[in-house]
């Protein structure tokens, strides 16, 4: 499963990209406007650092706007993905745009039946968002199961990205059923590579080879 950094901070991706772990960042207009600097000049300096896939947000909402600023977006970089809203405009966008070979990220979807019309539509990456339907007391982990399996029936080339992770070990939920990728906050992160264990265990072994010197 690929790891995704979801963030804007150029330092934060500069960080973790030089652990070799961060196989492409997904950003939103938030998280653009957090960094207090034009869209255009961060995703450039993001694409120079991470070689793999960059997710930068439409703000339209109308299909001819979704296709100019897709079409912009396109010239900025090789590895660059655009996210669509899961509307209908959303989906119309995306069956142009992917005959001209500009790849889409669904975004914001919540239910199986989405993913499924995001897949047929040509859609590069759906993002199911997991975190927000656990807190409205749903099973986000589970929707991604249920489109795991449809995905399989029928072979679509559609890769799931797991969004809106809160706790690191739905990263571990996320691989375990076949997710393609997760896209993680920086805090995560770092989550994911420690534990009190591992920790104590280090403090230990420099303790005992003190005392053997």
């Amino acid at each position: 499963m690929k790891l995704f950094l979801d963030t804007a901070n150029l330092e934060a991706i500069k960080k973790y990209a030089s652990w070799g772990l961060v196989d492409g960042v997904t950003t939103n207009p938030s998280l653009i406007a957090k960094e207090g600097v034009p869209l255009e000049k961060r995703i450039k300096e993001i694409c120079k650092v991470v070689k793999g896939a960059v997710s930068t947000e439409v703000l339209s909402t109308d299909v001819e706007g979704m296709l100019k600023e897709a079409r912009v977006f396109k010239k900025w970089a090789k590895n660059i993905y655009v996210k669509l809203p899961m509307t209908p405009e959303g989906l119309q966008a995306t069956q142009i745009l992917s005959k001209e070979e500009i790849r889409i990220n669904i975004t914001l979807v919540f239910s199986a039946a989405q993913a499924l019309l995001a897949a047929k539509a040509g859609a590069a990456f759906v993002s199911p968002f997991i975190g927000r339907l656990d807190d409205i007391g749903h099973d986000g982990m589970q929707l991604i199961e249920e489109i795991v399996q449809i995905y399989r029936n029928y072979d679509f080339k559609t890769e799931i990205l797991v969004a809106s992770i809160r706790l690191p070990r739905q990263v571990t939920e996320a691989a375990m059923v076949g997710a393609d990728i997760c896209t993680v906050p920086p805090d995560i992160y770092d989550k994911l590579v420690r534990h009190p264990l591992t920790d104590a265990g280090i403090k230990k072994f420099l303790e005992d080879a003190k005392k053997a010197k």
